[in-house]
């Protein structure tokens, strides 16, 4: 064995299970070691290399992908990676979905979706937890910033193995050997991976792994065919509502209005007239109808008539306002601050500034669906979900059963948004197949979908800033009310962690989840960002880009306002306190450029906004008028964007241009009212989104970087609404504070 060599054990990884210490809380973890083997399941004729991919006799490449494809190409992006690593003809390439194993445990994801509930660990105990759990997770721009070093690694691992094969053929030393296209080459020499398999699985691997150098037949950076879409555009891919199974029925559900709701009364008789209709089961908080076809099912709930009675407060659009007001005006937890504000405002001429997001809903095309079978003590469960392991858990609690008898399936999802991190509907799906002990397939209906949405929370802000002689801000304090919508998500999907409770039982008043993004990425000598906790009420969820969508908002139609009061042109204002950000500024510039800024001046209708987060940069330009029914209309985008290295540069385009479609709708709508515990919202058609006509002119330029590849699916979000927002104040002098952007909403 040569030295540095080590055996190709590449199929298990060992992980050290430690301790933390809390705020006043010591973390009661066992210590000991412990091994995870990866149990990807090889087909006949296939070999599996670690836990990542399989390679086939036929030279077929399987790559095991643990994140969830809702449409932002995880299913191309992460293959790729491997793919070029490993020098495989993409022709060859396949992926399937990875099963639930702590190898793939996504710690990053967990740090962006529950960092309030493990804020007192430690960053590699934070890493270890999520692991331990087997928290695999989809969520917070976090894929391939997750896991491209472990892809790299396992493609190279595999690389070695089939380079080391074909060298013990020719007699030659394995490092002069290269990949290409799926072959093993040496000079004139070459061999197709198919006929290395059998032996490259013996072959061990050097500690550490080397990487493939140069620049020529590399994958990586090309914008090469999504694995995805054939199946998506032939009608052969499987969503979660194409799943049929022996003897299956159909469900439709209905579930009381949010808060202490009680179903107190069904005409089960009318509902028995529906032709098709099977049973009907009822819980304290919901019920179901069961028939042989959905629409029999749903209709079936109409005949019930389903009556629940609603204890405690009422909800609607005004308590929440008045949660909000309360919270802002009471005691807030300082989140973030740099300098001391204290002297810099004391007797000086504050500019002040409120700002109003609404709640936000998801409106996935797809709703929520979930297939269960229940049959000999297990479940088995079909469902798109971006957190199967607290799915699996859910279902196995609701059921009083083991997670070992619960196996879950994950589907594509058409799209999601955060909505398919929660699991309710497996719950609700695992309680029906257990009670009629068939088969059956859950739906939501649209409205049932928009009522009990996990929601983005509302917020208003409360900002002030003292400008100094020249225009320059010298202090800057942030003020905003939000529910802990963090903290919220982590109580109810870590339900069954005990270190998560435990650590949100110590947490303090402010939750870092609500004001993520509203620190300042520009130079000021001052400032603080106070968090306001409100309770309003109303279930809050992850929504894409996550509070970034208002704090971004607040953020930059505030510093548009100050330039004015400095009489300054907002973009050499932005670019002025940005100091040595140079890849936000390049951004800033290059937006202007390409969308011929005109400074902004009254009439223009033009306005810009930028943002960072998730190691990424994005400027925004807008041109936008209000139309003839005086509403906001938006003529044109355009977008800079530097987010480092590309795996998939049209991967990258796409999940810009979706990201400035979806902030822009919303900007201008996608938003709902309560009414007595129910949203007003009850249909695409109550959401003013953007038609197709409505699709203003779009520009993208993407920035060369070299930098690591940082988050895109949700980068373009945040800045949009502040950019069209500032555009709408150029082109009437008039300031729009509240989301969606109406006009009369100041």
């Amino acid at each position: 064995m040569a030295q540095g060599d080590t055996p190709a054990k590449i199929d298990r990884r060992t992980l050290l299970i430690g301790g933390g210490a809390g705020v006043g809380l010591i973390v009661a973890w066992a210590v000991w070691p412990r091994s995870y083997a990866p149990n990807l399941t090889p087909a006949k004729g296939e070999t599996v290399f670690g836990a990542w991919l399989k390679i086939g006799v036929d030279g077929h490449v399987t790559v095991a992908v643990p994140q969830a494809e809702h449409g932002q190409g995880v299913y191309t992006t992460l293959p790729q990676i491997v793919a070029d690593e490993l020098g495989a003809d993409w022709r060859t390439v396949s992926v399937q979905p990875a099963p639930l194993n702590p190898l793939y445990a996504n710690a990053l994801a967990a740090s962006e979706l529950f960092g309030g509930a493990f804020g007192a660990l430690p960053a590699p105990l934070r890493a270890t937890h999520a692991q331990r759990s087997a928290l695999v997770l989809t969520g917070g721009s976090s894929s391939v910033r997750a896991f491209e070093g472990e892809l790299r690694a396992a493609g190279a691992a595999a690389r070695i193995m089939l380079s080391k094969a074909a060298a013990k053929r020719w007699g030659v030393d394995w490092q002069s050997t290269g990949t290409a296209a799926g072959f093993v080459v040496h000079g004139t020499k070459k061999l197709r991976f198919a006929e290395l398999v059998a032996e490259a699985a013996h072959q061990k691997i050097p500690s550490p792994i080397p990487l493939r150098g140069g620049d020529t037949n590399r994958l990586y950076g090309q914008s090469l065919p999504r694995l995805d879409v054939p199946a998506k555009v032939d009608g052969s891919a499987n969503f979660a509502g194409d799943i049929r199974l022996p003897d299956m029925v159909f469900a439709a559900i209905r579930q009381g209005p949010i808060g202490d709701s009680k179903l107190i009364r069904v005409d089960r008789a009318a509902a028995d007239r529906i032709r098709g209709v099977l049973s009907v089961v009822t819980n304290d908080g919901w019920v179901a109808a069961i028939a042989n076809n959905w629409w029999a099912a749903n209709k079936a709930l109409d005949a019930l008539s389903p009556r629940f009675e609603t204890r405690g407060a009422i909800i609607s659009s005004a308590t929440i306002d008045t949660a909000l007001n309360a919270a802002l005006d009471g005691p807030g937890t300082r989140m973030a601050a740099l300098g001391d504000l204290g002297p810099v405002f004391k007797g000086a001429n504050v500019v002040t500034a409120q700002y109003r997001a609404g709640l936000a809903v998801h409106a996935a095309i797809e709703t929520m669906t979930a297939t269960a079978h229940y049959h000999d003590g297990r479940l088995e469960l079909w469902l798109p979900t971006q957190a199967p392991g607290l799915a699996r858990g859910a279902a196995a609690a609701v059921l009083g059963i083991s997670e070992n008898d619960v196996v879950v399936h994950p589907m594509l999802i058409g799209g999601s948004f955060g909505a398919n991190l929660e699991h309710q509907v497996a719950e609700q799906a695992a309680l029906l197949a257990e009670r009629i002990k068939r088969p059956v397939q859950l739906v939501w209906s649209r409205s049932e979908d928009l009522l009990h949405d996990r929601y983005r929370p509302p917020a208003a802000a409360r900002m002030s800033a003292r400008l100094g002689p020249n225009g320059q801000i010298l202090g800057w304090l942030a003020k905003i009310a939000a529910p802990s919508t963090g903290h919220e998500i982590a109580g109810r999907l870590l339900s069954g962690d005990t270190t998560a409770r435990a650590l949100l039982a110590t947490s303090g008043g402010g939750d870092a989840y609500a004001v993520a993004g509203a620190r300042p990425f520009y130079r000021l000598p001052a400032y603080a960002i106070d968090h306001h906790p409100a309770e309003i009420g109303v279930p809050t969820g992850h929504w894409r880009s996550g509070a970034h969508s208002y704090t971004a908002f607040f953020t930059e139609c505030f510093l548009d306002e100050l330039a004015h009061v400095a009489g300054t042109e907002p973009l050499s204002y932005r670019i002025g306190m940005l100091g040595g950000d140079a890849r936000l500024a390049r951004c800033l510039s290059t937006a202007a450029a390409l969308g011929g800024w005109e400074g902004g001046v009254p009439g223009s209708g033009q306005g810009i906004a930028c943002h960072a987060f998730r190691g990424s940069y994005i400027a925004v330009l807008a041109e936008a008028h209000i139309g003839d029914d005086q509403r906001p209309v938006v003529d044109r985008l355009v977008a800079a964007v530097d987010c480092g290295r590309q795996v998939n540069p049209d991967v990258v385009l796409q999940a810009i241009e979706g990201g400035l479609i979806f902030g822009m709708a919303a900007a201008l709508g996608g938003a709902t009212e309560f009414t007595e515990n129910l949203a007003d919202a009850r249909g695409f058609g109550d959401l003013a989104l953007p038609r197709l006509a409505d699709t203003p002119d779009i520009t993208i330029e993407m920035i060369r970087s070299e930098a690591d590849p940082g988050g895109v699916s949700e980068l373009a979000v945040p800045p949009v609404a502040p950019a069209i927002a500032n555009a709408l104040q150029a082109a009437t002098g008039f300031r729009m504070r509240t989301l969606p952007l109406r006009p009369g909403d100041a």
